[in-house]
């Protein structure tokens, strides 16, 4: 049942108007300090009005989560402010400091944004992986209670270009994805041009073959009235022919030139002729503008006519600009009604001078159209982000006295903690595309299943056939098995990772990937951080250290990407130990939401939590044995710790991440017999320690004068002629940086070129991570600190 139609009308044409005022007010009246095109998408907001007035004000519920198209924030925005939302404050410092954002942001507006947009396709695959997560979380015993809602996305036509699309729409067929709605705004405009014609028929198969029900809404109502008339018939055919350019020209040129080009097609043919003729030059436009996603009434039968929970691709026919002076113009994806276009506009739209801003500035019965917001079911349970309590970790412990890798060692914590039954344990979710057994996640995977709705045996159980991997689905499974597509990857994290604030119950996400194909999936990692989305997220195995496999699978640059990426905390531990410190920590600052408050000790602001990043390797190296002191445990979290502490005279520092420990310790050994004092910094997160020191800085660099990060209380005592070799098996300049610090000189060991296939040893000796090549280094620092013979000739003349 659809609400009144009136009423809806109403909400269009408000939301119509402020989202265009929104943007008019920032690029032509608000002032300008460096005199650019503030710019926003009227042309986008309007073809999208009419569907979001349907959508939002008949028929979705408090339950159901959306994500926005992100050229139709202003009307989302718009929307909000009319709900009293949002601040006219923030709506004229639209696209400026503090204001509305650009694009919907769940982390930086102040109104209720479900998923974030602007990073084109991905909003709209995530609300899939949503709705998996969903149901996932229904089907355990402690999340039987949350209702189940729909996962929309509103989507331009353009961003089914977007290969990400695609890959979903195989992960949502294989996990049997329901209540999911994608709602395309197919006005067949684009940045840069038309959409081709007839492209939608070939996607409407793809979808099919998932399973989708894909359901067309191109005429209007008024449309459809013309087309009962006589001579309706043939006008639809026109339409339906009419080429997506042409259509666009004549929306923009207006009903007169319709009328002509109708006529000249068509000729007189009697019916037709009197069809056109009942109807004035702005009727006639009015009626050929009256497609489908443009007109409320139609979209809102439409939502309410589905009963039913399979997936469904809404194919909304619309006209970008609908409604403006801008209609249909080839330009008009980036381009904006001017001054004179506008104060024309607003004379049409019935809008008084200085009434503006006003929500309710054109509304007949301003009472009985607010009694109808107020009863808007999306909106009567107020703010909907959830929450959930805090779980306690339980003591993660794990030494050994044994070579032992830090892929594996990860394996064995989980499957310590999957043999409990603590509450954290039981909120694990795993996932991984097509690497679950090479990234050590079998085993937990054995104990706690794999995930699906309904039973699925295992076949090779069943019929007595040895396996190591023992592949039960079920709804009590905690793992979910994705093909080979790391933008799924991310996309699922993310959404797992809001669970918190989407359904009111906390997951705490694992994701393994080999760590050079992170890269594959940035974009959607990014995404995931920007929403603050928590998960962890293993890297592994990572390095040319994965020798035999050639420099397709030996990653590079991910420790950067580890150290560069916002919202996510990256460890590279060399020790099983180190680990267990270092994940007991990831499992608790996953779940916080504090203030930004500073670490006086480290500078970080921890308090906040967010999601981290294991850089992990195959290669089993000895352990150091147990260890339990304080200084290693907190070290090893704030991002580093003496292995081996300097003395008074120290002269070189070896400082090394992940994997080449053995060499950098090796090669302190032997240059041990011919120096005093030499240390050893086992460096865990070079990511945490730059961070804590660029922040220490920013603070003094503002006065306070007592900021000091971790790394700084590390380095500062060392004597001013100390060197610093670094030693990494990644890019070098992850630890390049450690000499700035306190004005150390510095030479950095790593890998900048790809790899190839051998042995370790090889490839350390080939790239100079051996521990040969650092004593090299070290020498070589020694002749550096010679003094000239010019200099010393100059002494002796004197």
């Amino acid at each position: 049942m659809t609400r009144s139609t009136e009423h809806l009308k109403a909400v269009e044409q408000r939301l119509l108007w402020l989202s265009h005022w929104m943007i008019h007010n920032a690029n032509h009246i608000r002032p300008k300090a460096d005199g650019i095109k503030v710019g926003g998408h009227q042309a986008s907001s309007a073809s999208m009005v009419s569907i979001i007035t349907a959508l939002y004000f008949s028929v979705l519920r408090p339950e159901d989560r959306v994500a926005v198209k992100p050229h139709a924030s202003p009307v989302f925005h718009a929307m909000q402010y009319l709900m009293g939302n949002m601040t006219r404050e923030k709506m004229e410092n639209f696209r400026g400091y503090g204001g509305v954002q650009s694009y919907p942001s769940r982390t930086k507006d102040v109104d209720d944004v479900d998923f974030s947009t602007g990073s084109v396709g991905l909003g709209v695959a995530i609300t899939s992986f949503a709705s998996m997560i969903q149901d996932y979380v229904q089907a355990k015993s402690w999340g039987k209670e949350i209702p189940l809602g729909r996962m929309v996305s509103l989507m331009g036509d353009a961003e089914l270009d977007e290969g990400n699309i695609y890959e979903c729409l195989q992960e949502g067929w294989k996990n049997d994805l329901r209540n999911t709605w994608w709602i395309i705004d197919y006005n067949r405009q684009s940045l840069d041009g038309i959409v081709r014609e007839g492209l939608f028929a070939r996607t409407e198969k793809i979808f099919d073959a998932f399973g989708w029900d894909v359901v067309r809404i191109k005429y209007g109502h008024l449309q459809r009235a013309a087309f009962s008339e006589p001579g309706g018939e043939t006008l639809r055919d026109w339409i339906d022919a009419c080429p997506n350019q042409l259509y666009s020209a004549l929306t923009f040129m207006g009903g007169a030139v319709w009328r002509k080009h109708l006529m000249d097609d068509l000729g007189d043919q009697g019916d037709v002729t009197a069809l056109l003729e009942r109807r004035s030059d702005d009727e006639l436009a009015e009626l050929m503008e009256n497609l489908g996603g443009n007109c409320v009434q139609s979209m809102a039968e439409t939502f309410a006519a589905i009963d039913h929970d399979r997936p469904v691709c809404f194919l909304a026919y619309t006209i970008k600009g609908w409604g403006t002076q801008i209609a249909g113009h080839k330009d008009n994806h980036g381009g904006l009604m001017n001054k004179t276009q506008m104060a024309d506009w607003q004379a049409h739209m019935g809008v008084a001078e200085g009434q503006e801003w006003e929500p309710f500035a054109t509304v007949e019965n301003p009472e009985a159209f607010k009694a109808f917001l107020n009863d808007t079911a999306f909106f009567a349970d107020g703010t909907r982000r959830r929450t959930d309590s805090v779980m306690m970790v339980p003591a993660i412990e794990m030494t050994s006295d044994r070579e032992i890798s830090t892929q594996m060692g990860f394996g064995k914590i989980l499957d310590t903690l999957s043999k409990g039954d603590s509450e954290l344990a039981s909120r694990i979710v795993t996932t991984s595309p097509d690497v679950t057994g090479t990234t050590n996640l079998g085993p937990w995977v054995n104990r706690r299943k794999l995930f699906a709705r309904t039973e699925q045996a295992d076949t090779f159980k069943d019929h007595n056939i040895p396996s190591t991997a023992k592949w039960e689905f079920a709804p009590e499974g905690q793992h979910i098995e994705l093909g080979i597509a790391e933008m799924n990857l991310f996309l699922l994290l993310g959404a797992a990772g809001l669970s918190h604030s989407l359904f009111g119950k906390r997951l705490l996400p694992i994701g393994t990937v080999y760590d050079p194909f992170i890269a594959r999936g940035l974009d959607a990692l990014n995404y995931a951080c920007y929403q603050d989305a928590r998960f962890m997220i293993v890297g592994t195995p990572s390095g040319v250290t994965l020798a035999p496999e050639g420099g397709a699978h030996q990653s590079i640059g991910s420790p950067l990407i580890g150290m560069s990426q916002d919202g996510l905390a990256s460890f590279e531990p060399a020790f099983v130990d180190e680990l267990a410190v270092i994940m007991e920590w990831a499992f608790d600052y996953m779940q916080r939401d504090g203030d930004g408050d500073p670490d006086e000790r480290t500078w970080l602001r921890d308090e906040t939590g967010g999601s981290v990043y294991l850089r992990l390797t195959t290669n089993p190296i000895e352990q150091p044995g147990k260890r339990g002191d304080d200084a290693f445990r907190q070290g090893a979290i704030d991002g580093a710790y003496w292995l081996r502490k300097p003395g008074p005279n120290c002269s070189v520092v070896i400082a090394y991440q992940g994997a080449v420990a053995p060499e950098a310790i090796a090669a302190a050994g032997m240059i041990g017999e011919h120096r005093r004092d030499v240390g050893v910094l086992a460096v865990t997160s070079a990511d945490r320690l730059n961070a804590g020191w660029s922040a220490a800085q920013r603070d003094r660099a503002r006065g306070n004068l007592e900021a000091s990060s971790h790394v700084e209380s590390l380095l500062n005592e060392l004597p001013s002629i100390c060197s610093i070799v670094t030693v990494i098996d990644g890019h070098p300049a992850t630890l390049s940086w450690l000499g700035s610090v306190a004005g150390h000189k510095t030479i950095a060991h790593g890998v900048e070129h790809f790899g190839q296939t051998g042995s370790i040893s090889d490839l350390y000796k080939h790239f100079r991570l051996d521990r040969d090549s650092i004593v090299q280094s070290v020498n070589a620092l020694t002749v550096g600190r010679q003094v000239p013979q010019t200099k010393v000739d100059s002494l002796l003349n004197t």
